[in-house]
């Protein structure tokens, strides 16, 4: 009891302290939306819209997540703040995990933006919704793994952003969010592959659109394997740089 009640109350202080500020409550709903409506205005038919939705959908998330932990992670790590955190009654796996659900549940609430936006210029019908929430969830956790992982690293929260950048770009051009893996240069076919969120790409497109290129229980697989070694890798780079 006295573990979940620290995780609870970890939650609640990061939700409090990062998540609940104004700047990120309007920048939560106005990126996605502002990304959401250039892309829908744009395309001009409800088909091209619908086309679109995963690649919007994927991007808040992903630019949400790494944005988010950026911030907390740096914070914490210039404050000391991490320090007390490890007094408390909690295991360190679930002390990460405790820091990094906020994050994740931000990057869901992200998600749902352009969804709830394409849903009014298009109607979305026939969305497969349980495997999409799913594998919203699993974007987001892959996201915010990535993220921990890299704001760790760094030591200034511009550092954290500007090495952000060097995953998230290349990720959003290789990972077929708008255009197929097969469109790409033969010998960049192959690091599609090794990146996450073309496993969370095609599983968007598959509850979304019905073009999946791989059956949506190997996407779940493959992108659960990224999770746990993105969370194992975070963990040994959170020991190394605050903890030893």
């Amino acid at each position: 009891m006295k573990t979940w009640i620290a995780f609870w109350s970890i939650f609640c202080k990061d939700v409090k302290t990062y998540y609940l500020k104004p700047p990120n409550i309007s920048w939560g709903i106005i990126f996605p939306f502002a990304w959401a409506l250039m892309f829908f205005i744009r395309s001009g038919s409800a088909l091209d819209i619908r086309s679109i939705v995963p690649g919007v959908v994927a991007m808040s998330i992903l630019f949400g997540t790494t944005s988010l932990l950026a911030v907390t992670i740096t914070f914490e790590k210039r404050r000391k703040t991490f320090d007390r955190l490890l007094l408390a009654p909690i295991s360190f796996e679930l002390l990460m995990l405790a820091k990094t659900s906020g994050a994740v549940l931000f990057g869901v609430l992200n998600a749902f933006v352009p969804i709830a936006v394409g849903a009014v210029f298009a109607g979305l019908s026939g969305i497969a919704w349980l495997p999409l929430i799913l594998g919203v969830v699993f974007i987001a956790i892959s996201s915010t793994f990535l993220g921990l992982f890299i704001a760790v690293s760094v030591a200034e929260v511009f550092e954290a952003q500007t090495f952000s950048n060097f995953f998230r770009f290349p990720m959003v051009f290789l990972c077929g969010l708008f255009f197929p893996i097969e469109r790409l240069p033969a010998f960049l076919q192959p690091l599609s592959y090794v990146l996450p969120l073309t496993y969370g790409a095609d599983i968007l497109h598959g509850t979304v659109t019905y073009s999946h290129r791989l059956p949506l229980w190997l996407d779940f697989i493959v992108l659960l394997l990224f999770c746990v070694i993105l969370f194992l890798l975070s963990l040994r780079n959170v020991k190394r740089k605050w903890i030893l």
